[in-house]
């Protein structure tokens, strides 16, 4: 069995919430760089408008029941999760950290991880690319909408509609930029994702020191213990299996091939870090936006190891299943020749 190693960027992410804890930022440096962080968010979100190939996901609008399943699940299924969860908690953790567990579940589903995860577990690549591109699309408007009925309902203060409008002038309005300019940049981007990866991955991180300063200037580490936070993992942990189980059993109940089940599983069941952040750091005060995206800093490692472990087992199901007598005629008559 392959070992299961933390990848780069999470102990980036560790390394950034030690050095706000140790050197936060405060006064005219966290003015200035909270600018710049806004300008990264910006520039972060074209990227995505202008890798993103409509060809791609119109292809994929065809195959409707695929996306409908996966939809349901990303914006139906989880925020019904979160508002059990968070009546649930209410009196074992506190308000912030439950937000934040409130908050991933309204979050849309990863892209890269979702899409490389198919592929590896032979599923439907196109239908998890659609479904994947879909979900960030409509999850810049619908998240924070998410949000403000999620937090009505449960009674929870601190949102307000007015975000709605932040987040479509500093993620949205770019990302549209981005689509306008992809029939010229897009085939350019696509060819060196390697090369922008540090804008994705730099943008996220400049988000959490600048969230994670305010956050320890205004005593989260005083307010939270290690049980909180173990409670919080045990939680997403909880939260995943559950999701990933309705996926997997639903989609083989609704009749959907192998192929699709994957697809429905991987994208059908993971939430989105890199969207996520920007996000918080638009709709909550940021005095709170530490604590609530700490639960998806753990959900979103935590849904990389699982989904790591299922796309392997479902590869190996694939490499030992045993050839048709057709295929087996087939390879014998080739051998002979």
């Amino acid at each position: 069995m392959s070992r299961i190693r933390l990848e780069p960027f999470t102990i980036a992410l560790v390394c950034t919430v030690l050095l706000a804890s140790l050197l936060p930022a405060h006064g005219a440096f966290a003015h200035w760089f909270g600018i710049a962080t806004n300008l990264a968010i910006a520039l972060l979100f074209f990227m995505h408008g202008a890798r993103l190939s409509w060809s791609t996901v119109l292809a994929g609008i065809l195959h409707w029941r695929l996306q409908l399943v996966i939809f349901v699940s990303t914006f139906v299924l989880f925020p019904l999760i979160g508002i059990v969860v968070g009546h649930l908690l209410t009196p074992l953790l506190p308000h912030d950290l439950i937000l934040g567990i409130m908050y991933v579940c309204l979050l849309p589903s990863t892209v890269q991880s979702s899409i490389a995860f198919t592929s590896i577990a032979r599923g439907n690549v196109p239908g998890a690319i659609c479904a994947a591109s879909l979900s960030n699309i409509v999850g810049v408007i619908l998240t924070p909408l998410l949000v403000g009925v999620l937090l009505s309902v449960s009674g929870k203060a601190g949102f307000d509609f007015s975000a709605v409008w932040k987040i479509l002038l500093q993620l949205f309005l770019p990302f549209v930029l981005g689509q306008l300019c992809q029939p010229w940049i897009g085939d350019w981007m696509r060819a060196r994702k390697k090369m922008l990866n540090p804008v994705d991955r730099g943008s996220i991180l400049m988000v959490v020191y600048s969230a994670f300063s305010a956050a320890v200037i205004n005593g989260i580490w005083h307010d939270f213990s290690l049980a909180d936070i173990l409670l919080v993992a045990l939680v997403n942990g909880v939260i995943l299996a559950f999701v990933l189980f309705m996926t997997m059993q639903g989609s083989r109940l609704l009749g959907f091939s192998r192929e699709d089940e994957i697809t429905i599983i991987f994208c059908g069941s993971k939430k989105s870090l890199a969207s996520g952040v920007p996000m918080a750091s638009a709709i909550f005060s940021p005095a709170a936006v530490g604590a609530i995206v700490l639960p998806i800093m753990l959900f979103h490692q935590m849904q990389l190891i699982a989904c790591s472990v299922i796309a392997q087992h479902y590869a190996r199901r694939d490499e030992e299943k045993p050839a048709s007598p057709a295929l087996d005629d087939g390879m014998q008559k080739l051998e002979r020749s």
